[in-house]
């Protein structure tokens, strides 16, 4: 069984979370509370040297860190990860736009806007930035859905998954989707399809050990 270190309001933890579900694969959770410093202890650094969740360990000892690289872990085999030479590609083309634009404009906004007390204060240098990239990544997104239901391989994938994790916490970091009603559209497929959990939906998990 798989073991996945995690944290509940993360995004990127979430991308893993929701593909374990929808996959309907059995796993053991751990909550690591990122702000309390849990992903900074030499037992948790042992692990993960870069000190971030989602950790999955697949085998004893043997863990795979990295958001994208964990849904490709889980997924390989099954529908959510193409194989096809050229959905494959666009599949990893969208996960790579993920990491590269939007996560660190939405995910670092929801980050210190939602998560982090005080963090507008701390952060308000930064937020015109996160804002422009943010509107930017989320207008490419729009135009490559208005003619699509999803982003590769013309069905749910891992892509979408990635996407989705920290797309669907926009309102929550001072973005309006109105603008973008293929976003919203695509949102709202996401969270029709089978074996979808919402985030915060409550998961068994274990206290962490560190």
């Amino acid at each position: 069984m798989f073991t996945l270190y995690s944290m509940q309001r993360s995004g990127n933890s979430y991308k893993a979370r929701l593909a374990l579900a929808q996959l309907a694969l059995d796993y053991r959770l751990i909550e690591i509370d990122i702000l309390r410093g849990e992903s900074r202890t030499p037992e948790f650094l042992a692990k993960n040297p870069s000190g971030q969740v989602p950790l999955l360990e697949v085998a004893p000892d043997r863990f795979i860190a990295e958001s994208n690289a964990i849904l490709w872990y889980v997924a390989g085999g099954t529908t959510l990860a193409p194989e096809d030479r050229i959905d494959r590609a666009e599949t990893l083309q969208w996960m790579f736009f993920e990491q590269h634009s939007l996560e660190p404009n939405l995910g670092a906004a929801y980050f210190w806007l939602a998560l982090v007390k005080g963090g507008r204060e701390l952060q308000q240098h930064a937020l015109e930035d996160w804002m422009e990239h943010g509107y930017r990544s989320l207008g490419i997104m729009e135009d490559h859905l208005r003619k699509r239901d999803f982003f590769a391989a013309g069905r749910y994938t891992i892509a979408d998954i990635a996407l989705y994790a920290y797309t669907h916490l926009a309102h929550l970091c001072d973005y309006n989707l109105m603008p973008f009603p293929a976003v919203r559209d695509w949102l709202d497929r996401v969270e029709s399809e089978p074996g979808y959990v919402a985030m915060l939906t409550p998961v068994p998990t274990e206290a962490a050990a560190e």
